[in-house]
């Protein structure tokens, strides 16, 4: 659950940590993992916004995949918290397990 609410404040970097010291869990491993392809993927968004400011749509990809980073981690956790395996929809698998 963790993994997943500290995409909304440290991006990739909280979902790294937790996927190293705990990647031999099951469970958590598998939801780190999963924050962490959602982070990346986000990364890739962000820098085609940041591309594409000088066009000014740039701008709204950058505050959508943002909405959409707090919604999706959020309810990422809530799964989480009930037990329930979360598929982040449009990540990338770039990390696999």
């Amino acid at each position: 659950m963790l993994a997943h609410l500290l995409g909304i404040v440290s991006g990739p970097v909280g979902a790294f940590v937790i996927y190293l010291v705990k990647k031999n869990d099951d469970f958590v491993g598998d939801a780190s993992r999963e924050a962490l392809n959602f982070q990346l993927s986000l990364i890739i968004v962000y820098v085609i916004g940041a591309i594409l400011t000088s066009i000014l749509i740039g701008v709204w990809i950058i505050v959508a995949a943002q909405i959409l980073n707090v919604v999706f981690c959020i309810v990422a956790a809530s799964q989480a918290y009930d037990g329930i395996r979360y598929r982040y929809p449009l990540a990338l698998r770039l990390i696999s397990g």
